[in-house]
């Protein structure tokens, strides 16, 4: 699961991105779909993306904005969808940092070649959004510290951590009070170290739990939201 791209495909036109998004899931990307700029940026804060393909013109908010916003808070990469006669829209989205256009009318597939091609460019060494973050968070007690990703407690002895466990938590801390389901979870954690993450979310939980709560079996720490997921129930300073 980890090495397929997941695309977030943002259209407003319900009767292009539908098709669109058959078309590419069957091309073998994961494809989470958003009808607007601020349905895309809450799908860019739940999930890890490895590229955006973005229609330029959308009501509200637009797609150069968005493109804008998408630059200055991280690396994804984003393929802008664009009318023919919004040449200078192009120009602009490029300046800002785009990776590419498509001129519509397209055909899916010219889509799907250059998503492949920009992602190939882009990738320079694996999922950008698994590259150690610097910083360190503290919560309840506990400090994780990315740079050596070691988990202290308030006496500062270090907890040992699993990659699994070591990518739930930070997860977890980067949101606090955030239902994540479990999809969302095995997405966000999902790194390179795929082959290390075992597939059980609920048995990493588990034992972070052992780990980090005063009292495993009534945790206060990391929350069960029936039918929903998992949500860290404290808050967390970034130091």
């Amino acid at each position: 699961m980890g090495d397929i791209p997941h695309l977030l495909l943002v259209d407003d036109e319900r009767s292009i991105r539908e098709p669109l998004a058959n078309y590419l899931t069957r091309q073998g990307f994961r494809v989470t779909q958003a009808g607007d700029a601020e349905a895309a940026r809450t799908r860019m804060a739940a999930y890890a993306i490895d590229l955006v393909v973005l229609d330029i013109m959308m009501p509200g908010e637009d797609g150069l904005s968005l493109c804008r916003h998408i630059r200055a808070t991280g690396e994804t990469p984003v393929i802008l969808l664009t009318a023919r006669s919004e040449e200078t829209d192009r120009i602009v989205g490029l300046e800002m940092g785009a990776d590419d256009y498509v001129v519509k009318p397209f055909s899916p597939r010219e889509l799907a070649a250059r998503i492949k091609t920009v992602l190939r460019r882009t990738a320079g060494g694996g999922v950008r959004h698994h590259a150690p973050e610097s910083g360190s968070y503290a919560f309840a007690g506990w400090v994780l510290k990315t740079g050596e990703r070691a988990l202290v407690d308030r006496e500062g002895v270090s907890v040992p951590l699993s990659t699994g466990e070591y990518n739930l938590l930070l997860a977890l801390v980067q949101r606090p009070r955030q239902v994540l389901t479990r999809d969302q979870l095995l997405d966000l954690t999902q790194g390179r170290e795929a082959a290390a993450f075992d597939r059980a979310i609920d048995n990493q939980v588990s034992r972070l739990r052992r780990k980090i709560e005063p009292d495993p079996k009534a945790p206060e720490i990391i929350k069960t939201v029936w039918g929903g997921g998992y949500a860290l129930s404290t808050d967390v300073t970034r130091l």
